[in-house]
């Protein structure tokens, strides 16, 4: 979809917009919502960092997801000026952006840690206003590089339900944490299960559940995010965290990997590492040396290409398990 087709669709007759799912926890699918929710949605980002009308914009993510419509709604909303340009993993490499001097960038984790590598455009990322990171998860190493940034940098929390973010959290300067705070009008409060519940009545229309097991600060008000349960292994009684598994083992493996499980006949589930490096024996010595004896991956899975979703969140579930 071009920004010129959204726009006609923005400003038609509906009051309704259709948008893809991600598929990071299943099949993508169509998903109807409403504009009023997210017009809502926009005037609560807006207020939360304080953009305001005239400060410039940056579209460089599909147009068939949610963060790339409500980049446009955004700019609509606010009243900001949007440079589109086409989805790209080096967005900072295009002149007209490298040459701006934006208020406002929203990427995924993959944009950013491109940007990095490149000293023209790391230093063109330096200079953003407010840069928003949302589409998947954070990583600690990435997060150390953004550190020391002059100007802010937050990672987001949301989904396609949500209409993007509800939650940000600050990743650099005196305000870093790693708890999310929520954006005005929005609560959230665990289940039975200790998975993250969202009362968001300006963009849901009734409370939304989650998978995403979470610890909720004492203030009631603030979050963290643990793992989803749809990644918890059950290994001989003990229940392991696939995201915290990976968090252990980031400072040790340099090669893109991540964590899934599969069925076992004497424990039930067992963890499992897949990666796109052939690093066994020294993946094997580290393993045992820092993590748990339940949590060691009892089988290493070597692929040429992990499976991810368009958005760049790993599809852990389309694995082959097997030796390849």
């Amino acid at each position: 979809m071009t920004l010129n087709e959204f726009l006609a669709e923005w400003h038609d007759d509906s009051p309704w917009l259709t948008v893809h799912t991600s598929g990071s926890t299943g099949v993508p699918k169509l998903m109807r919502v409403e504009k009023a929710r997210m017009r809502q949605s926009a005037l609560m980002t807006l207020s939360f960092l304080g953009l305001k009308k005239g400060d410039s914009a940056l579209l460089c993510m599909p147009l068939d997801y949610i963060a790339g419509k409500m980049m446009v709604v955004r700019s609509v909303v606010g009243g900001l000026r949007l440079i589109d340009i086409p989805p790209t993993g080096h967005p900072m490499a295009v002149p007209a952006v490298r040459d701006a001097a934006l208020d406002f960038v929203a990427m995924v984790p993959l944009q950013v840690y491109n940007s990095l590598r490149v000293p023209e455009e790391q230093a063109a990322l330096r200079h953003v206003s407010h840069l928003i990171i949302g589409g998947g998860a954070v990583d600690e190493a990435l997060e150390n590089e953004l550190r020391d940034f002059p100007h802010a940098v937050w990672s987001t929390y949301g989904m396609t339900e949500t209409l993007s973010h509800i939650a940000m959290r600050r990743l650099n300067g005196s305000s870093a944490s790693e708890w999310y705070e929520p954006l005005p009008d929005v609560k959230v409060r665990q289940d039975e299960d200790g998975c993250l519940v969202i009362q968001a009545p300006r963009v849901c229309g009734q409370e939304l559940s989650t998978n995403d097991i979470v610890q909720i600060h004492p203030d009631g008000r603030h979050f963290k995010v643990i793992g989803r349960k749809d990644n918890v292994i059950c290994c001989g009684g003990v229940k392991i965290q696939a995201e915290e598994v990976e968090r252990m083992l980031i400072p040790f493996i340099d090669a893109p990997f991540y964590i899934t499980k599969m069925k076992d006949k004497k424990f039930g589930e067992i963890p499992v590492l897949v990666t796109e490096s052939k690093v066994k024996k020294i993946v094997e010595d580290i393993m045992k040396n820092v993590l748990p004896k339940y949590w060691v991956p009892q089988k290493l899975i070597t692929v040429s290409k992990l499976p991810v979703t368009e958005t760049g969140k790993p599809k852990r579930s389309v694995v082959p398990l097997n030796d390849g």
